[in-house]
């Protein structure tokens, strides 16, 4: 199991952590364990921390008015989630539950403060970090007001190739995990459209289909 630094430097590869801070982030962080199914926090409490996946998977989701469950995105190693709920005090517009039997890092104000004060060029980081992820998510619901189906998807599969895509093979093709209810929930589409618009694009040449996920070029 990587350590609470090693942790975050695969999330934050361009940062050198000052070496006193291993020991302290170690204590201050500590590591949970989620069994699938499980839910971290629930969407209206106000998280006491913020985390950082390092491994498995996490769903962020929210209720709408009519019950069903719209999802906002998927959280992977070593991705941070849960921020903004923690830094402002406010109930958490969404709940995040395990996908698959899941740890993560746990960061109360301790570990924040630290981080913040502590380590240079941290601050800035996190900022960037979750900029782009804010800017993604708009993407998103741009997508899923004012865009075509098959912009929709585009928009949902570009998104999870930045999360989640390989390095490029010899002859450019990436590969992807990712499932057709996943691309579904995030463009807001049926399974059926999605499945039209994968096939559709293999045969164009723009992706391949797979058992357990895809290859793409971009």
């Amino acid at each position: 199991m990587p350590t609470a630094v090693q942790a975050l430097c695969a999330n934050f590869p361009d940062l050198t952590p000052p070496a006193t801070l291993a020991l302290r982030l170690e204590a201050l962080m500590p590591s949970r364990r989620l069994p699938a199914g499980r839910v971290l926090f629930a969407q209206g409490q106000s998280p006491s921390a913020f985390y950082l996946v390092e491994d498995g998977e996490i769903e962020a989701r929210f209720a709408a008015l009519d019950g069903r469950m719209s999802v906002l995105e998927h959280v992977r190693a070593p991705r941070l989630f849960g921020l903004a709920a923690f830094i402002s005090g406010k109930p958490s517009r969404y709940e995040a539950a395990a996908v698959s039997d899941s740890r993560v890092r746990v960061i109360g104000a301790p570990a924040y403060r630290v981080l913040m004060d502590d380590w240079p060029g941290f601050a800035r980081a996190l900022m960037r970090e979750f900029a782009e992820r804010f800017e993604g998510n708009l993407r998103l619901l741009e997508a899923a007001r004012h865009l075509s189906a098959a912009e929709r998807f585009g928009v949902a599969l570009r998104q999870l190739a930045d999360e989640r895509a390989g390095p490029s093979d010899a002859e450019g093709w990436q590969a992807l995990r990712a499932t057709q209810a996943e691309l579904a929930q995030l463009a807001h589409l049926s399974r059926q459209t999605v499945n039209q618009l994968l096939r559709a694009a293999q045969a164009e040449g723009r992706l391949r289909l797979r058992y357990g996920g895809l290859d793409i070029r971009r």
